[in-house]
């Protein structure tokens, strides 16, 4: 199981909001697909899934701030 965590997206930026999620529980991704939509008070920014695997929790609805290294999904790299 690979936990995917919100990057620090900036030198000064301490957390982002979720503003999409591009893939729902159970899709297969593939490594650096983008996941979600994070807004951030500079940018908004895609992140990657860090494996290949089947997306098997989506911790961080939409609206949700998450900190840096805050959980935002969980992927089961061994679904592929």
């Amino acid at each position: 199981m690979v936990d995917v965590l919100m990057p620090q997206l900036g030198e000064d930026i301490d957390e982002g909001t979720v503003q999409q999620w591009l893939v729902q529980v159970g899709s297969l991704v593939t490594r650096d697909q983008p996941l979600l939509e994070v807004e951030t008070s500079k940018a908004t920014s895609e992140i990657p899934s860090p494996c290949n695997g089947r997306v098997v929790e989506i911790v961080a609805p939409v609206g949700a701030t998450i900190p840096n290294e805050g959980l935002l999904a969980r992927i089961d790299d061994s679904a592929v």
